[in-house]
């Protein structure tokens, strides 16, 4: 009753609606007078549209109407169905219920069933178990002769009758042990034939690389026994889950066996390729590692080839020898790495692990393309084992340079004792055997590390520079020693002058070397860190170098101290030739010294010339004549510019390839001259101001020493001339190097200078 109210109410409201929206509808069409005038038009439309929406509708719930009329006939029939069926079964189970005790009669029958099986299994199998003792020694025979196909076949005969007849006696009477072990003794012989075919088939797959190029059929048959004993464990493993019966001695499982026995043939390959050892040959672990590169590449290439054509595609033959190789290398690699090995050992070993093994000399080559994919191949050596051989390696390097550079020195020292000149460069400059030595070695050693990799490269290099660091202060030392043997005895050794010249110039040799192989071994200058930097060797060169200079001019003023001596003196006076002896003695030094290479020989000959003028100097200072007249004083005035001239053409030709100023210093003799050669005394101030404008290094006990000199300055002239000087103390140039600073006046206070 409910129910219907609602629908009555539900269809009152859904006219109402409609009726509303017909209005609007009615409402939207006659907005405009003009619009009445098609009333009936609008009505005869609407007519349609209604009558075309009440045929759809209709069809629709005619539509409904089929499908439900279908579907109570589908259910009546299913129902009428379902009844036969409850009917049937019933049926069935009565029927059951009354067969039980025809079906627990049949036992025996089943019984029979069972044991005729197993008889007709017996009578089958009766000729192959009288014909065993023959089959065994057929197949024996077959064995010996090397027909393994054959031999395999007759064995899988004698292996099936003795698993079907043990099998069948395990389902009839799995506990009977006796009847087993019975049936496996009379075919006992079978798995000892089993054997000794898995040793030749072993005996085939170790020399398998022989085998496959000499005869590729015999190792075909090898890989087909495998595959039958495979698919054989297969089947019987699939029967243990019916059965739970497994024969004896299986499953083989002869291709596991087989990648066993492949792989402990590439080892025992592998370690078998030594044939020396560190005593008998120096070079035996290069040899060792080539020999390794050589079969192993022959190997791969020939499985690539060859093999695979013998084996399934499933058994993946050449990705497994790929491994087994690599494997076997690795541990090998790693047996040598753990060796006492030596610096050059430890280098061949790295680059081959390195560098050779995934070069196109080995896993790289052409014929191993595609298959082998360098990219892909794990390392020969972890990187922790790398690293300790590496740091061996620098470890060693480093004691072996130290001792390698101790004793190119030693020799190098034994050259300077020769009475013999050293060696000639091709510019004619003298040179020791020393730098080409050292850099040698630090270049052998620079190509070795680059082998293995650019950061030991760089380490390498570093570890020379700073051995050379360290070599360049000993050869420093070492030159110094030189020359205070020679000073002790002027004398030795014979050709000391020449060797000097040679130690000099190596420095500049070792300057060019080091630049030439930080060029070489460093890529970019962003390579070269401080511990590469050069400022600190080009200092010791620099030292010793000048050191070495400083010696030679040394043996030059040497000889001609006693000239030196001369000057300013009453037989220099009187015409001593000490100052020609001078020039004459320079310049045939010079001449050996001009075996020096250019940079030093040209700071050489400016040092040479501001020492003869410093050393002429110190001979005015230290008062060793007194002129008594001005004809005196003009006498030696005109003698002293004549010999700065002398000295400046002297000093100009030392130095005329160097674009030196071989003037200046001259003329500090010549202004002094002046002073001295002055014959006005009342000038004398203005004259000495100016030597002391030019010279503002001069002092007053030189000022002292040269109105000393003059003889003609009274007491007061000189008291006037040195308290107006130190009055207005002069400034120096930037540009200017002092000259008198270094000359010192003889132990006479001032005050007596001026009495």
């Amino acid at each position: 009753m409910c129910k219907d109210s609602a629908c009555l109410l539900t269809m009152k409201e859904t006219d109402l609606e409609a009726v509303a929206t017909a209005v609007q509808r009615v409402a939207g069409m006659l907005q405009r007078p003009d619009q009445l005038d098609k009333v009936e038009q609008y009505r005869r439309r609407e007519t349609r549209k209604k009558a075309s929406v009440e045929a759809r509708l209709k069809a629709a719930i005619q539509s409904q109407l089929d499908g439900v009329r279908t579907g109570l006939s589908q259910l009546h029939n299913a129902l009428n169905d379902v009844k036969d069926i409850q009917q049937s079964l019933a049926d069935v189970s009565k029927d059951w219920r009354q067969s039980i005790n025809t079906i627990e009669s049949l036992k025996d029958v089943k019984d029979a069933v069972v044991q005729h099986s197993q008889l007709a299994a017996a009578v089958e199998n009766l000729k192959n178990i009288f014909s065993v003792p023959e089959i065994v020694r057929e197949t024996q025979d077959l064995i010996e002769q090397g027909a393994l196909l054959q031999a395999h076949r007759k064995l899988m005969d004698l292996e099936c009758s003795r698993d079907e007849l043990m099998c069948e006696q395990y389902r009839m009477d799995s506990g009977n042990k006796r009847d087993m072990t019975l049936i496996h003794g009379y075919f006992g012989s079978t798995q000892g034939l089993s054997d000794e075919l898995a040793k030749q088939l072993w005996m085939v797959l170790q020399r398998s690389l022989v085998t496959v190029r000499r005869d590729p059929t015999l190792l075909v048959s090898v890989v087909r026994i495998i595959e039958r004993e495979e698919k054989i464990d297969r089947r019987i493993l699939d029967r243990k889950k019916q059965t739970g019966f497994v024969p004896p001695g299986r499953p083989k499982n002869w291709k596991e066996k087989m990648f066993a026995i492949l792989d402990r043939t590439v080892t025992t390959r592998i370690e078998g390729t030594q044939a020396d050892t560190r005593e008998s040959d120096k070079m035996w672990l290069v040899r060792h590692l080539e020999i390794i590169r050589k079969y192993v590449l022959d190997d791969l290439i020939i499985a690539k080839n060859l093999m695979v054509q013998c084996f399934p595609p499933h058994y993946e033959i050449f990705k497994n020898l790929l491994s087994m190789y690599h494997q076997a290398l690795s541990t090998r690699m790693q047996d040598l790495a753990s060796e006492d090995l030596e610096a050059n050992e430890i280098v061949s070993l790295l680059t081959w692990v390195l560098n050779t093994y995934t070069s196109a000399e080995m896993m790289g080559n052409v014929e191993l393309a595609p298959e082998v994919d360098v990219s892909a191949l794990e390392p020969l050596l972890s990187s922790n084992v790398v690293s300790e051989l590496l740091d061996t390696y620098m470890s060693t390097l480093t004691s072996n340079i130290i001792a390698w550079l101790r004793k190119a020195l030693e020799t190098d020292k034994k050259d300077w004792s020769k009475e013999t000149e050293p060696e000639a460069d091709q510019d004619g400059y003298y040179q020791t055997t020393l730098p080409a030595i050292v850099f040698q070695m630090f270049e052998q050693n620079l190509q070795v590390a680059a082998q293995i990799s650019e950061d030991l490269k760089t380490k390498v290099l570093v570890l020379c520079l700073q051995q050379m660091n360290s070599f360049l202060s000993r050869y420093k030392e070492e030159a110094q020693l030189y020359k205070e043997e020679h000073l002790r005895n002027r004398q030795h050794p014979h050709c000391y002058v020449q060797y000097m010249i040679a130690i000099i110039n190596n420095c500049q040799t070792f300057k060019e070397s080091i630049v030439s192989l930080k060029r070489k071994y460093l890529k970019t200058e962003a390579e070269e860190g401080p511990c590469l930097s050069q400022p600190s060797m080009d200092g010791i060169l620099d030292a010793i170098a000048k050191e070495g200079c400083s010696s030679l001019l040394e043996e030059v003023f040497l000889d001609l101290e006693q000239h030196l001596n001369e000057l300013m003196t009453k037989k220099w006076l009187l015409g001593s030739n000490a100052v020609d002896i001078i020039c004459v003695t320079v310049e045939d030094y010079f001449n050996d010294f001009a075996r020096i290479k250019k940079p030093y020989k040209k700071r050489m000959t400016a040092e040479a010339h501001r020492r003869v003028v410093v050393e002429y100097l110190r001979a005015v200072m230290q008062k060793r004549i007194s002129f008594r007249s001005a004809e005196e004083r003009k006498e030696g005035a005109e003698k002293m510019v004549r010999e700065a001239e002398q000295l400046r053409f002297l000093f100009r030709k030392l130095a005329s390839g160097f674009g030196e100023d071989a003037d200046g210093h001259c003329d500090t003799i010549v202004a002094v001259a002046e002073v001295i050669k002055l014959t006005d005394p009342s000038l004398l101030y203005l004259e000495v101001s100016t030597l002391v404008s030019k010279y503002p290094d001069i002092r007053d006990d030189h000022i002292g020493a040269l109105l000393a000199v003059r003889g003609d300055a009274s007491r007061d002239m000189k008291q006037t001339i040195m308290e107006t000087l130190e009055q207005g103390p002069m400034q120096a140039s930037p540009n200017y190097v002092p000259i008198f600073k270094e000359i010192v006046v003889p132990s006479l206070n001032v005050a007596k200078l001026l009495k």
